[in-house]
């Protein structure tokens, strides 16, 4: 049968933690992939903010959310999609969102899209002060989810650098966990971050 992938990995933590009416966040839409994830388990009554510094990838989110919303009208929840960086999500999604965001997903690297520019891709420095964003906005018990691609130029800078970041987070606020294939040092793997119930951050 096999491992999950990464991405179904990823996709399953969210869904355990974010219900029909809940708020969610793509810190990095890409091709929108979860994008829709996020607004068909949010629900109508839900929310979705969604980031990405290109035009294109935004112009391929809008697309696919077109085509879903076209078969299933009422199924997903309002999307908002910004053409900003993720590290600007804290002052970007409304006041009253901060402590209730059920789940923010990263999928970081470049876009994965034929004609994109492979050279354009997540840097460490936004994608640390996105994360430290993505836990203040964090309702208690919800989630972060991570997909980190070592195998890319600075790819490998940025995992460990997200990896530290989770890693150093104190207990009482979060606990951290990562999904990794052990014989195979570039492939992609995923950190995912839950905020403890009680936590103040």
């Amino acid at each position: 049968m096999g491992f999950m992938s990464v991405l179904s990995f990823a996709h399953k933590l969210t869904a355990e933690r974010l219900a029909s009416g809940g708020r969610a966040i793509d810190a990095t839409v890409g091709t929108g992939a979860d994008t829709l994830v996020l607004a068909k388990a949010a629900g109508p009554r839900g929310g979705v903010y969604g980031f990405d510094i290109q035009p294109a990838a935004l112009k391929l989110a809008e697309e696919r959310l077109r085509l879903a919303r076209e078969e299933a009208p009422a199924a997903l929840s309002p999307v908002t999609l910004l053409h900003r960086s993720h590290a600007a999500m804290a002052e970007a999604v409304p006041p009253e969102w901060r402590g209730t965001v059920s789940a923010v997903m990263f999928n970081l690297g470049y876009l994965p899209s034929g004609d994109a520019d492979k050279t354009i891709i997540t840097e460490t420095e936004s994608t640390l002060a996105a994360l430290d964003a993505a836990l203040a906005l964090l309702r208690p018990g919800g989630i972060i989810t991570a997909v980190l691609y070592p195998g890319h130029e600075g790819g490998d800078r940025e995992a460990a650098a997200v990896e530290s970041w989770a890693a150093g987070l104190a207990q009482p606020q979060a606990q951290s966990i990562i999904y990794r294939q052990l014989q195979r040092a570039s492939a992609p793997y995923v950190v995912a971050v839950e905020k403890k119930k009680g936590a103040d951050i």
